[in-house]
């Protein structure tokens, strides 16, 4: 690959990490629990994966929570390493299974697929991390499983697999255009 390929894909992969870092701003509280906040910041993410692999995904993702946290002090690190592995998981199922076969009906299932990985794991780190860094009792962090924690987890990933799967197509034009000019 030249270096002006390069330069391109670098600088398509900072606005989406950029765009992933504004995103976050535009948050609101889950209805069933109003603690937990949804927002946006995972669809550059999963464009970002589509349009160039898991690793891009993932490198994203590091990016965007690193800025979300430590530069704009939303998080701490304990959810930063949650925020890593559950959105890091996603993108790497999402983008495997989307990289064999570029089609429609693999960006579902890759959607599909990921949404549950990331609401598996994110059930799981909080069954462990809640209870050591968050002073919960283990047993309200399960009370607080199937009525919270899992509905939450699986509508964000959802939502934001749908809104991804809508706008990656039109986004993916532009990304692959520029990529084009610069070969």
């Amino acid at each position: 690959m030249n270096s002006r390929y390069n330069r391109v894909k670098m600088t398509t992969l900072a606005m989406l990490t950029a765009i992933s870092c504004v995103l976050v701003f535009l948050s609101f509280p889950f209805p069933l629990f109003p603690a937990f906040k949804y927002e946006l910041a995972d669809v550059p993410v999963l464009i970002a994966t589509f349009a160039f692999g898991p690793l891009a995904g993932l490198l994203v993702t590091v990016l965007a929570a690193f800025v979300q946290a430590f530069i704009l002090g939303q998080d701490t690190w304990v959810g930063f390493l949650m925020h890593v592995a559950a959105t890091g998981c996603f993108a790497v199922v999402a983008g495997l299974l989307y990289r064999r076969n570029r089609t429609k009906k693999s960006a579902v299932l890759a959607l599909i697929l990921g949404t549950l990985t990331m609401t598996a794991v994110m059930a799981l780190m909080n069954y462990i991390i809640d209870p050591l860094f968050y002073g919960m009792q283990r047993q309200a962090v399960v009370a607080l499983m199937l009525p919270a924690i899992i509905p939450f987890n699986l509508s964000k990933a959802g939502i934001n697999a749908v809104v991804t799967f809508f706008v990656y197509k039109k986004i993916s034009n532009v990304i692959h255009r520029a990529e084009d000019g610069a070969r």
